[in-house]
């Protein structure tokens, strides 16, 4: 037998010893572990990412566990107390502060964010506090202008960087308070807000009036890449062939994302929202954190305090996930249960909510509704003739090269080069490789990424371009030179 034949079944044994370790009350369903456990047996390997996992009921962990390896380099086992970074399911924590804040009298959430920084823009219809928590702000997220500049947010970002970009926005995605659209700006410029009111930064607030309270002893908002962090779980992507890659990441920004945490730590923030024990302890503080947003018109969102609240199967639930690198977590919670499950995952292409779901589901067997059947699949039907007939007349060589040209954004200080190629028009940003315009009908383009919608000058030429992104929308660039 080989040696590392060998080393892999040493590792086997420390998974199954590590997995004996985490035990559960003797009061619990029989089978239930078993059932769970054979939810995550696909990751529960001595060769793959995987998973911790904590099962609460009436304020008691029921099953925890770890699925998976947290170190592939160094053999290191998931456990529950392994720790991950969460990313925006960090964004409650942050509501937190800033209700605390409020509770000691020293914000409204109706402040203007202009109040707190000055330097953000003067735009005709003002942000408030209240707009950043529900997103409805219309504020452009940080980390798509990031990525359309052409760079890595995974890569380190510095705060002041993060500030200019925000505040060289000209437009809005939309006026305050009109729309819903999840930015990650808002939460950024929060965490701002933090520091500006109390004096100290979030990781100092967070710390003092949220994590020391409650025990959260292994929990963090990581503001400085190059902190240690005893017992984190490292970043990973499949790649071809079923190996893994490393997704290495110096991203430190916090607000947006930023905590590091296990699943126990998580499961003692969840019993706070039961009896809660930060600030004064009153209620009022959990009943604001479960208060939906609304629009101008009235319409209530289902997006609370950075907590969304939904129903599934007929009960009443709470949640929001996180995702960054390799990292992704979900904490969803049934209130009315009083049952929640933690996932924290190391691994890009797993999908904690789904899988949260279906813990869910055995958990709580005797109390869900019966499963929805599933609706007939509609079909996609005729396309309208107007865009049959813009697929039918493509434009010709010709038409395509007049676009050819430098374009530049004030907003993201960049430039784009749109060149025609055999396979057509390409964009290309920075340093990365050219990406292929697909035409969409009239002077409309898409690179699968953004949406490309052109202007022309008063004799017809292609004189710029607005880019739709998801959560930037009508980012300007004017033609700078011509091909």
């Amino acid at each position: 037998m080989s040696g590392k034949s060998i080393q892999m079944i040493i590792l086997s044994l420390l998974l199954a010893a590590a997995c004996a370790a985490q035990t559960t009350p003797s009061g619990q369903a029989e089978g239930l572990p078993r059932k769970i456990d054979a939810l995550f047996a696909e990751w529960n390997r001595p060769d793959s990412p995987g998973c911790a996992l904590a099962v609460i009921k009436d304020g008691h962990i029921i099953h925890k566990r770890g699925y998976g390896i947290a170190d592939l380099e160094h053999d290191v086992p998931i456990t529950p107390r392994t720790v991950f970074y969460i990313g925006s399911t960090s964004k409650q924590f942050v509501t937190m502060c800033i209700l605390l804040l409020e509770e000691q009298g020293l914000l409204t959430l109706d402040d203007k964010v202009r109040k707190w920084i000055p330097a953000f823009p003067e735009y005709e219809h003002p942000v408030t506090i209240r707009h950043l928590i529900h997103h409805t702000s219309g504020i452009r997220d940080y980390l798509t202008l990031w990525a359309l500049t052409g760079r890595d947010y995974l890569d380190y970002i510095p705060d002041e960087a993060v500030m200019d970009i925000i505040c060289r926005q000209k437009e809005l995605n939309f006026l305050p308070g009109e729309r819903y659209l999840y930015s990650n700006s808002c939460y950024f410029l929060l965490s701002e807000i933090v520091k500006e009111v109390s004096g100290q930064t979030l990781r100092e607030f967070a710390h003092q009036h949220i994590f020391v309270p409650l025990s959260l002893k292994r929990s963090h908002f990581g503001d400085n890449v190059n902190d240690i962090i005893k017992d984190r779980a490292f970043g990973y992507a499949v790649r071809e062939g079923g190996t893994f890659n490393n997704l290495i990441m110096r991203f430190d920004l916090v607000g947006s994302g930023g905590l590091y945490t296990c699943v126990e730590d998580l499961a003692l923030w969840d019993a706070n929202f039961y009896d809660n024990r930060l600030g004064r302890r009153d209620p009022e503080l959990i009943r604001m954190m479960h208060e939906n947003g609304r629009l101008n018109d009235g319409t209530e969102l289902h997006y609370a305090f950075a907590i969304q609240n939904g129903s599934y199967r007929g009960l009443r639930t709470v949640d929001h996930g996180g995702a960054l690198g390799g990292y992704r977590a979900q904490l969803l919670r049934f209130p009315d249960q009083r049952c929640s499950v933690v996932i924290l995952s190391n691994l890009a292409d797993f999908n904690p909510s789904r899988m949260a779901f279906r813990v869910a589901d055995i958990v709580l067997a005797d109390v869900l509704d019966p499963v929805p059947e599933k609706a007939e699949s509609e079909t996609a039907g005729d396309r309208s003739a107007d865009a049959a007939e813009e697929e039918s007349n493509p434009p010709s060589e010709i038409e395509l090269r007049s676009f050819e040209g430098t374009y530049y954004s004030e907003e993201l200080r960049c430039e784009y080069w749109i060149r025609f190629t055999n396979e057509g028009l390409t964009v290309t940003v920075g340093y990365n490789p050219p990406e292929p315009m697909e035409w969409r009908g009239a002077d409309r383009f898409d690179t699968g990424r953004i949406e490309m919608t052109f202007q022309r000058d008063t004799k017809g030429i292609p004189s710029g371009f607005s880019v739709d992104a998801g959560r930037v929308r009508h980012l300007k660039f004017i033609r700078r030179e011509g091909p």
